[in-house]
C-alpha cells in the first residue's frame, strides 16, 4: 500500500472505478492524498457520482511513469472500500488537499490560488472527499502505450462487491450498438463470462480545461465486448477551449457546483 500511495501522490492523473447502480463505471480524477492515504476531492457538480460510489468498494488506478526514454511503465491499482466525507465548508480541502491540487490541476490555480479567489469561487472549494478506507488489495497493471489502450472495469467475483480493473486495447473500438469489439487482453487477464463490463479512456487539453472521456459498455464474453452503450472515441490530443468556450464552460461549472452545494445543504439541514 505504501508503494501505491507514493505512486498515487506523484501522479498527475488517475482513475476511480466502481460497480455502480447502473453497472461498472469509471471516471478520470486528480490523485490526492490525505494523511498518507489515496483520495479524490470531487467538486459538488459531481455529487451524483459521489452518491453512486459511497458505501462501495472502488478501484484507484494510476498509470505508469515514463522512463528516461519516454516509454510508459507498468501502472498500479488498489481496491478497497471507500469512505466519503462531505466537506461543505471546504475546510479539509483547503487545509490538506488544496496545495496538492494547485500543483497538478491548472483550473484550480485560476479559481483558488488566493483567499480572494476562494471567496469569489466559494462553490469550487466545497468538496466531497472519496478515500480508501481500511485494507486494500494492490496489484500491477500493464503499461498504457497508445490512445487505444483502455481501462476495463467489471465484477471481480461472483459476489459482485468489488471491481476488477485491467488495461486492454482493441484495433477497432466500434460505436454501433450490437457490434462486438475484439479486446486485446493481457496474459493475466481472465476472459469474460457474460458479465457487464465498461471500457474507457480519457485525454485532457494541456490546460486541463477540457477533459474528455470515451467509453464502450456491454456484456463481455471471452474476449469480445458486445457494445450496448458507447460515447466518444480514442484521441491523440484534445484542443483547449477558445475564449468563449472557456467562459461558457466556467459558467456552466459554477452553476452545477452551486446546485450541488444547495442539494447537500438541503440534505444536511444547513442554511445557505
Amino acid at each position: 500500500m505504501k508503494d501505491f500511495a507514493r505512486r498515487w501522490e506523484r501522479a498527475a492523473t488517475g482513475e476511480l472505478c466502481w460497480l455502480g447502480a447502473d453497472g461498472p463505471t469509471g471516471v478520470p480524477v486528480v490523485p490526492l492524498t490525505r494523511e498518507g492515504r489515496p483520495c479524490v476531492a470531487f467538486p459538488l457538480s459531481r455529487l451524483s457520482e459521489v452518491d453512486d460510489v459511497e458505501g462501495r468498494f472502488a478501484a484507484f488506478c494510476v498509470p505508469g511513469r515514463p522512463d528516461q526514454d519516454g516509454r510508459a511503465g507498468p501502472g498500479m491499482v488498489a481496491v478497497g472500500r471507500v469512505r466519503v466525507d462531505h466537506d461543505l465548508a471546504g475546510s479539509v480541502y483547503q487545509e490538506q488537499l488544496l496545495h496538492q491540487e494547485l500543483v497538478k490541476y491548472p483550473p484550480t490555480r485560476l479559481r483558488a490560488d488566493s483567499m480572494l479567489s476562494r471567496r469569489e469561487n466559494w462553490w469550487w472549494v466545497a468538496r466531497a472527499i472519496v478515500g480508501l478506507d481500511g485494507d486494500v488489495e494492490v496489484r500491477e497493471l500493464p503499461p498504457r502505450l497508445t490512445p487505444d489502450d483502455a481501462v476495463l472495469v467489471r465484477e471481480a467475483d461472483a459476489e459482485g462487491r468489488a471491481p476488477r480493473v485491467d488495461v486492454v486495447s482493441a484495433r477497432d473500438w466500434s460505436t454501433r450498438a450490437g457490434d462486438g469489439v475484439a479486446l486485446l487482453l493481457p496474459e493475466n487477464c481472465p476472459p469474460g463470462s457474460g458479465e457487464q463490463a465498461y471500457a474507457f479512456g480519457h485525454r485532457h487539453s494541456p490546460d486541463y480545461e477540457r477533459w474528455e472521456r470515451w467509453h464502450r459498455s456491454g456484456p463481455l464474453t471471452g474476449r469480445r465486448l458486445r457494445v450496448e452503450h458507447a460515447a466518444g472515441a480514442p484521441a491523440e490530443t484534445v484542443r483547449p477551449h477558445g475564449i468563449l468556450g472557456r467562459f461558457q464552460s466556467h459558467r456552466a461549472l459554477a452553476r452545477d457546483c452551486r446546485a450541488g452545494v444547495a442539494e447537500l445543504e438541503s440534505r444536511l439541514g444547513v442554511s445557505g
